[in-house]
């Protein structure tokens, strides 16, 4: 299982590239524009301050347009670029043009287990779920990740659940118990997995026992 940075900040993606346990980052079309940034400027300053992979999804209005998008943007850091697809029948198309000739594919807004097992056939790397929005959506996120991954185990596997639009701890943890095999997730979320009130708890009452004061907790 593998840990994502869901952002396109590089302030984000230098600390967690000193976190050293962040496998890589996903963007996306939203966090891109929130940068006020042209795409290409973004992605190679993230690819440069994290040694990870990158994903990029395009904005072009047209799958053409898209694919010389991807082309052009990949072309800036070599062999460190991802590509995200929306999940549409014409960018599936795309995505298996862009598998055969080795680009690392990412299908993503994901949700139906259908929609996961064309992506297998396609030769994608990764499928995308949103599983909050899914759950908002058609009312169980972590089912559909736990669908998902029956139907590309099915396949005989190769493809990776890489789990996004997660938004808390629970969320998360559910997630991978469904199936996911990563996730992706905002900087403050992977903060907040490594916390826990009574850890704190636990942590100030070593440090009482070791002034010789009287600890807070039995």
């Amino acid at each position: 299982m593998a840990l994502f940075l869901d952002s396109a900040s590089a302030d984000d993606a230098r600390k967690a590239a000193t976190l050293g346990f962040v496998a890589g980052i996903t963007t996306n079309p939203t966090l891109v524009a929130a940068t006020g940034r042209a795409p290409g400027d973004v992605i190679a300053e993230l690819c440069d301050v994290h040694p990870g992979l990158v994903f990029y999804q395009p904005v072009a209005p047209t799958v053409a347009e898209a694919e010389a998008e991807v082309r052009r943007i990949s072309g800036l850091r070599p062999g460190r670029v991802g590509i995200k697809l929306p999940s549409t029948p014409a960018h599936f198309v795309l995505g298996h043009r862009l598998a055969q000739e080795g680009f690392i594919v990412g299908m993503t807004a994901i949700f139906s287990p259908a929609q996961a097992y064309l992506a297998y056939q396609v030769g994608a790397r990764y499928v995308l779920p949103y599983v909050n929005r899914s759950t908002r959506l058609l009312g169980d996120g972590p089912g559909l990740v736990r669908a998902m991954r029956a139907v590309l185990e099915a396949c005989g596997g190769g493809v990776e659940i890489l789990a996004a639009s997660i938004k808390t701890r629970d969320e998360a943890v559910e997630t991978l118990l469904a199936g996911a095999h990563s996730l992706t997730i905002p900087l403050a979320l992977i903060e907040a997995l490594g916390r826990h009130e009574h850890s704190d708890g636990a942590i100030a009452d070593f440090a009482a026992s070791v002034r010789g004061t009287p600890a807070a907790t039995p």
